[in-house]
């Protein structure tokens, strides 16, 4: 989850979960990087370790990650040093600022990955893809589409030991949340008429980020990276603004992996992943399938589908007994504790789960951890308590293998 108020519209209200602001904005496009460094892991035959990590690498102003990161940053190095100790060799980071050139991106690797933190042994990723985020865009109207205190902040980065098909990379930031059929658009309580205007949803992306479909080359076979960040579903109104919209960027890879040909990308290519697809769906999708404050079947809609692996849920011993400790909502949340993923430490909210690495069911799960290690554990002081020396949120890995042919 982000900070600051993630609402959009034209109406003032207050209320419900949180105070309103003004956002919408028409989404800019512009290009993406992709690059590869020298190397790469031969990991052929064993399993292939996808991880998820919101890293809270966002700054308040414009440039600041990258100021940050070169110096000699306390934040980054616990970051990198969580990264190395788990070693994934796909791994999506949410909440990196983006910036056009790639400096953060490239400063995290070199200054920070590429060192070896307190022991931990560096680690390399040969390929990176980056792209603009929807966070902090302003419309010739003066709206935004996604909230942020400047264009890219809370975007996101993926780094991998395997190679990009970049011919084959999709984006979606700019399908439009309308254009997707019986879109849970949200409605005045008051009137019961449509919450936006129809100047606003003209121009009114799903995407709060963006959502990524990054092909992964692995031996003679593909992996298709799906990542996203959907909105918070909180600080908005009783239309519940935010809430619908984070379940309907949930339900667009739900859409996705099921061939829906509604489906339009960033190039103008139509329609979902080819079924039968291999594909790991990853990121915080601030959604906790029974605690929280998300909309009734936001993440159920991938925890529940067919087409999805959830046989092996990443858990810890760590999350279970922070939440014991802290108590408050803890205490009746329906979930069990050992899945939780981010420790909000409000007693109102308690933990939840709300970042998951979801293979397709033609991959097989070997193995599935949320790294948050028990208060006695030496490594306990990379995720803390609040304030947090990492970030809010663990990172959740998951091995994976592709069966051998029949």
């Amino acid at each position: 989850m982000q900070g600051g108020s993630e609402v959009f519209g034209e109406h003032s209200a207050s209320g419900g979960r949180g105070a309103r602001g003004l956002c919408i904005a028409m989404a800019i496009l512009v290009c993406s990087s992709i690059w590869a460094v020298n190397g790469t892991s031969d990991t052929s035959g064993s399993p292939i370790r996808f991880a998820a990590f919101n890293a809270s690498l966002n700054r308040g102003e414009e440039g600041q990650l990258v100021a940050d990161l070169r110096g000699n940053d306390a934040q980054a190095r616990a970051i990198a040093e969580i990264i190395q100790r788990v070693r994934p060799d796909v791994l999506l980071i949410n909440e990196f600022d983006y910036d056009s050139d790639g400096a953060a991106a490239e400063l995290f690797q070199t200054r920070y990955l590429g060192v070896g933190q307190r022991g931990a042994e560096p680690i390399e990723y040969s390929y990176v893809f980056l792209g603009p985020s929807n966070t902090g865009v302003v419309t010739r109207f003066g709206q935004m589409i996604g909230y942020g205190a400047f264009e890219g902040q809370y975007g996101m980065l993926l780094l991998s030991t395997y190679p990009i098909d970049t011919a084959g990379v999709r984006t979606f930031r700019n399908f439009l949340w309308k254009d997707m059929p019986n879109a849970l658009l949200p409605v005045d309580p008051a009137s019961g008429a449509g919450w936006f205007s129809t100047r606003e949803l003209s121009v009114m992306p799903l995407s709060s980020k963006s959502h990524w479909d990054i092909p992964i080359l692995v031996g003679d076979g593909v992996i298709h990276v799906l990542a996203s960040h959907p909105t918070p579903p909180v600080y908005d109104g009783p239309e519940d603004a935010n809430g619908r919209r984070n379940h309907d960027e949930i339900r667009f890879w739900a859409d996705y992996v099921s061939g829906s040909q509604y489906i339009y990308d960033d190039a103008g290519r139509t329609g979902g992943l080819e079924l039968g697809s291999h594909f790991v769906i990853m990121g915080d999708q601030n959604a906790d399938p029974f605690d929280g404050d998300a909309t009734d079947n936001a993440i159920l809609q991938l925890l529940e589908s067919p087409r999805i692996n959830t046989h092996v849920a990443p858990a810890s011993d760590g999350a279970a007994e922070q939440a014991a400790l802290q108590g408050g909502a803890n205490a009746s949340h329906r979930g069990d504790p050992q899945h939780d993923t981010a420790d909000w430490n409000e007693a109102s909210t308690g933990n939840l789960r709300a970042d998951y690495v979801l293979p397709s069911v033609t991959l097989s799960i070997v193995h599935a951890e949320v790294f948050w290690p028990l208060s006695t554990d030496p490594l306990f002081r990379l995720v803390g308590t609040y304030p947090f020396p990492s970030s809010d949120h663990r990172l959740v890995w998951v091995d994976v293998e592709i069966p051998a042919a029949p």
